[in-house]
C-alpha cells in the first residue's frame, strides 16, 4: 500500500482549507446579489403601489348636469308643480316614480320661451292642457287663442287667460298656472363647486344662492367669483365679485340673470398642495 508523505497530506490539506474558503467567500457574495434582487423588487413594488394609489385618487372630469326643478304652489292659486319623473334602475333596482312636492311659486319669476306650462280652469277640464311656450312667449288655448305668456308671472298670466275667458264664454272662470319646467331662465355655474351644472332661477336669485345651490364652494377656491353677461347688443362682459365679503356683509350680494355664466376662481397654490398631498399619501402607507 502506498504511504502519503506528511508534505503531500499538509498540501492536500491546505487545497481542501483553500477549497472551502472559496466556497464560502461565493456563497457569500451571492447572498449579498440575492438581497440586492429582493431589495430592489421591493422597492418597485412600494413604487406600483403608490402609482396605483394616486391614479385611484384622480378626480373624475366634471360633468355638467341639470338638475330636476322642484316644484311650487303659490299662496293667490298659481302654482308651480314639477312632473312625476321615473329614476333610473340603480345596481339592478327597479326604477321608481317620484312624487312631485309643492311648494311656494316665486311671485316674482318671469314665464318665458321653452318653458312648459300647465292651465287649468276649475270645473271645465276641456280646457285643460299643457302648452309649451314658443320662442316669441306665446301660448295657444282653445276659444281664447294666441296668448302672450313671455315676461309675465304666472298670476299675470292666469288673471289674463281669466278675463279672456269671463268676456265671452264663462262666468267668474277660475284659472290655475302650473310650471312644469323651468328652461328660459337658466344659469351654468361652474369652477370650484361642488356640483357644476345649469340650473333653473326660479324667481330672482343672487350670486351665493346660485353656488350654494351648486353645493358650495371646493377646497381649492381663492373666493373670488367671476360672471359672464351677455348685453343686448350681444357682446358679453365679465363682472368680479369677491364672495368673502359677500358671506361677511361687507359686499351686496348680486342679482344672477338668466343665461349668466357664474365662474368660481380656483387657486393654483391650494389645488397644487392638493396634488402633492394626493400623491404623497400613498407613500404613507408603508412608512415605518
Amino acid at each position: 500500500m502506498a504511504t502519503v508523505g506528511k508534505e503531500d497530506a499538509g498540501q492536500m490539506v491546505g487545497s481542501a482549507l483553500n477549497g472551502f474558503k472559496s466556497t464560502v467567500t461565493n456563497w457569500r457574495h451571492a447572498s449579498v446579489q440575492v438581497e440586492r434582487v429582493f431589495a430592489g423588487m421591493t422597492a418597485l413594488s412600494v413604487v406600483f403601489l403608490g402609482i396605483a394609489g394616486c391614479a385611484a385618487t384622480l378626480p373624475v372630469a366634471d360633468s355638467v348636469t341639470t338638475p330636476v326643478s322642484m316644484p311650487a304652489t303659490s299662496s293667490n292659486a298659481v302654482a308651480v308643480q314639477a312632473s312625476t319623473t321615473p329614476l333610473a334602475a340603480v345596481a339592478g333596482m327597479p326604477a321608481i316614480a317620484v312624487t312631485p312636492v309643492s311648494v311656494e311659486a316665486p311671485s316674482d319669476y318671469l314665464i318665458g320661451p321653452q318653458d312648459l306650462l300647465k292651465v287649468e280652469v276649475f270645473g271645465v277640464e276641456n280646457l285643460n292642457r299643457s302648452v309649451r311656450v314658443n320662442s316669441r312667449g306665446q301660448i295657444s288655448l282653445p276659444l281664447v287663442g294666441l296668448v302672450r305668456a313671455g315676461g309675465l308671472t304666472g298670476e299675470q298670466l292666469a288673471s289674463d287667460i281669466a278675463a279672456r275667458l269671463a268676456k265671452d264664454y264663462l262666468q267668474n272662470p277660475q284659472v290655475t298656472i302650473f310650471i312644469e319646467e323651468f328652461t328660459s331662465q337658466r344659469a351654468t355655474v361652474v369652477g370650484s363647486v361642488k356640483n357644476p351644472g345649469v340650473y333653473p332661477l326660479k324667481g330672482r336669485t343672487t350670486l351665493l344662492q346660485v353656488v350654494a345651490g351648486a353645493g358650495g364652494t371646493t377646497s381649492v377656491a381663492t373666493g373670488t367669483a367671476a360672471v359672464l353677461r351677455s348685453e343686448s347688443d350681444g357682446t358679453r362682459k365679465m363682472l368680479q365679485y369677491d364672495l368673502d365679503a359677500i358671506r361677511d356683509g361687507e359686499a351686496p350680494d348680486p342679482e344672477v340673470l338668466g343665461e349668466d355664466v357664474v365662474h368660481v376662481e380656483t387657486s393654483g397654490v391650494k389645488a397644487t398642495a392638493k396634488e402633492i398631498m394626493e400623491f404623497i399619501l400613498p407613500f404613507s402607507l408603508f412608512a415605518p
